[in-house]
């Protein structure tokens, strides 16, 4: 088997786990009600196994106030997996778990087949470089917000909670709503929600700053042939990239030379060292 075959299946097959076990999570948790749900799961919701309600509720844990309603003490556990990973090897979370991301991924590549020469190009790159930074300001106003209203207020608007729990009463329209702009958006651009209004990834997105595992490029070796720039799918500029430290890098490796460069060890995942004078000086 070759090896960009292999990469991409050990990758479809993380997604799908994730998305399957998030699903089964929560359906399990509605069927706890009736006394049927599966003893090992019991317990299990949305937001136990959310990373993001530690992010939310961090000026509670900061300053000992209550936890925000519905957080658990695992979303602050899964907080520091999550981070530590991203330290490691950037926003792999993003990339490999989050089911709402592969969704958006799997949706797109219908995309990809109705709109083979468009998709994923309808929003004019300095559009698309400015909006990219509405998720910090999402983030911000997400924590502020919680941390004065001691809920969790993005729940309302939160297309993850409506997509695994849109058949529950406690869902709002207004999520329902943002989470059909996701969808349909994804038909025409990659992952919409994850570049432009993600708040727990603009908090991974910050460690690609400084992850120790990171996407290099090998100059020398490299053909120019950009075929690592039609790849990733969060439109980075690999082939001028050196070492890749954008902020939206999903750790996807499908810019890789074991997936999309056509060169062997020209574009991988490695350690990322500190430059020499003659790449400083390019």
């Amino acid at each position: 088997m070759r090896k960009s075959k292999a990469i991409r299946w050990v990758r479809r097959g993380v997604q799908i786990f994730f998305f399957a076990l998030v699903a089964l999570i929560s359906v399990n948790h509605t069927l706890a009600a009736s006394g049927k749900a599966i003893p090992w799961l019991a317990g299990a919701s949305l937001h136990s196994i959310c990373p993001f309600g530690g992010v939310e509720s961090i000026w509670s844990a900061l300053t000992g106030a209550p936890l925000v309603k519905k957080v658990h003490e695992s979303s602050f556990v899964l907080l520091w997996i999550a981070l530590g990973l991203s330290l490691v090897a950037g926003p792999v979370v993003c990339g490999w778990v989050c089911p709402l991301g592969s969704l958006q991924e799997w949706i797109g590549k219908l995309g990809r087949k109705l709109f083979p020469k468009g998709y994923n190009k309808f929003v004019p790159p300095r559009l698309d470089k400015a909006l990219r930074y509405l998720r910090y300001a999402v983030l911000a106003i997400v924590v502020y917000a919680t941390s004065r209203a001691g809920t969790l207020v993005f729940e309302t608007w939160d297309p993850y909670y409506a997509l695994f729990n849109f058949w529950s009463p406690e869902i709002t329209l207004s999520a329902l709503a943002v989470l059909a702009l996701v969808l349909i958006l994804a038909l025409f651009v990659e992952r919409p929600f994850c570049k432009y209004a993600c708040p727990f990834g603009a908090v991974q997105g910050v460690f690609n700053l400084f992850r120790i595992f990171g996407i290099r490029r090998n100059a020398p070796t490299c053909i120019n042939c950009k075929a690592c720039d039609r790849a990733c799918p969060m439109n980075i500029q690999v082939s001028t990239a050196g070492r890749v430290r954008d902020h939206q890098c999903i750790t996807c490796l499908e810019c890789t030379s074991e997936v999309a460069c056509p060169v062997a060890d020209t574009v991988d995942l490695a350690a990322f060292e500190k430059p020499s004078a003659a790449a400083v000086a390019e």
